[in-house]
């Protein structure tokens, strides 16, 4: 099996489901009862807290964990909303976020809310000068991807955050789904950001929502005793302990990481511009995010083929509906482009002869579909 699908989801470290298996054994106490066993798994879960503090430099107590960066970005956004309506219903985004980023912000529309896109540059980076342009008095939150899970682009957040900084009571959402434990990030550029384990190696149905601590936002979430006020229910201590696993084995050795999966990169990015494709992603892009689009075959013919040769790659995101990729429409203006592009996503687990076999049943595939 030839897997390329690592930004959809990566395959659990042999490590992380031991703890796992190890937590859930060993520590079967509800972290809010007050006996022994209840404490043991209470202490747990403030030792893995606090390892996730010290990998991302963060504080614990800004930790919220959440069922994954779906429900932490609903939290943002719908958090934000709910408590500073008063101060203004406008909100800032642009057309390269998740669905669990954009949905919500389709639905505060119906209750009054205006949601502005910035312009975006020829290489799907954020137009500062229009965003300074967007802020209004009305203005409560910006929400911005640090990086694209479609192109893989990377947005300039430091900058973003300046102009953001510049207006008070504009608050500064970051989804970071894509680029925790690939590539570092500064969490004091934003006020809150979003993430998935399932992400890098650990397990599905674990996230968190980083949240500045002196920042207050509503709950979606109501009712029973959490690790926080934000965010109700039972704290599940096998996931949290699993995730502070993966995230510290994400972050080990990460320099050489990058530094094979750059030279992988460069190697498959050779071998398609012989192919008869175009390639959306650019320069800004993260190594680990390879898209291109077919110019005469449809991506999801084209997925079942490579599929038939045990080869797994994806038509725009996991979680994206709809018939073409709105994050390359928005960019390449290409319809064609956009609802024939296609997602190769490589980690440090991918080899040299996984690409060659890639290429040569890709190359062959294009060969044969393009004639039916």
């Amino acid at each position: 099996m030839v897997y390329l699908d690592y930004s959809a989801t990566t395959p659990v470290n042999d490590e992380v489901i031991n703890t796992y298996v190890k937590v859930c054994k060993d520590f079967v106490g509800n972290p809010n009862s007050l006996h022994k066993l209840g404490l043991q798994s209470k202490k747990l879960i403030d030792a893995s807290s606090k390892q996730i503090a010290n990998v991302l430099g963060i504080k614990s107590s800004e930790i919220i964990y959440t069922s994954g960066a779906s429900e932490a970005n609903n939290l943002a956004i719908l958090g934000v909303a709910s408590k500073y309506y008063g101060r203004g219903k406008h909100i800032i985004t642009t057309q390269l976020e998740h669905s669990s980023v954009l949905e919500p912000l389709k639905y505060l529309e119906k209750f009054g809310f205006k949601i502005s896109y910035v312009k975006l540059d020829k290489y799907g980076r954020v137009d500062l000068n229009d965003l300074e342009r967007l802020i209004t008095k009305d203005t409560i939150l910006v929400s911005i991807c640090a990086v694209n899970s479609e192109i893989g682009i990377i947005q300039d957040i430091e900058s973003i955050s300046k102009v953001i900084k510049k207006h008070n009571g504009v608050l500064f959402h970051s989804d970071v789904t894509q680029c925790i434990g690939k590539m570092q990030f500064k969490f004091n550029l934003v006020d809150m950001a979003s993430f998935s384990c399932q992400k890098f190696f650990g397990m599905k149905g674990i996230g968190a929502l980083i949240k500045r601590k002196n920042l207050i936002i509503d709950p979606i979430i109501h009712g029973g005793k959490s690790t926080t006020i934000f965010r109700s229910g039972t704290p599940a201590t096998p996931l949290i302990a699993s995730c502070a696993k993966a995230l510290r084995l994400a972050y080990e050795d990460l320099a050489k990481k990058e530094k094979y999966i750059k030279e992988l990169h460069d190697y498959l990015i050779n071998k398609l511009n012989k192919l008869d494709i175009d390639i959306n992603s650019n320069e800004y892009s993260i190594n680990n995010i390879i898209n291109f689009s077919l110019r005469n075959i449809k991506s999801e013919v084209m997925l079942h083929a490579l599929e038939e040769k045990d080869i797994f790659i994806s038509t725009q995101t996991a979680c994206s509906t709809g018939s073409f990729s709105k994050t390359i429409m928005s960019i390449t203006n290409d319809l064609n482009r956009a609802s024939r592009s296609m997602r190769i996503s490589i980690s440090y687990l991918t080899t040299k002869k996984e690409i060659d076999y890639f290429i040569e049943v890709l190359s062959a595939c294009i060969k044969k579909l393009k004639f039916m």
